[in-house]
């Protein structure tokens, strides 16, 4: 999934991403808080900015994940 089609979905009120393939993918700056991304892939993502709070993400890939000044209040991690 890339990030124009998380974020169409995501304003159309689904939060459910669990296990999703976001490998390598730039949600610099944007807000998806109170989304489940458990078991989600984020190797390699840029999440610098982005709003996460709330979000689930027990079992995520986050290996060589952009984090800097990424909102993680209350995230499951």
């Amino acid at each position: 999934m890339d990030a124009k089609e998380l974020l169409k979905r995501y304003a159309a009120g689904e939060r459910d991403f669990n296990g999703v393939d976001l490998k390598g993918i730039n949600l610099c700056g944007v807000n998806i808080s109170d989304s489940k991304l458990d078991w989600a892939d984020l190797r390699e993502a840029n999440l610098s900015g982005a709003n996460l709070s709330w979000v689930k993400l027990s079992n995520a890939q986050l290996q060589n994940a952009i984090l800097e000044d990424t909102i993680l209040k209350k995230a499951s991690l």
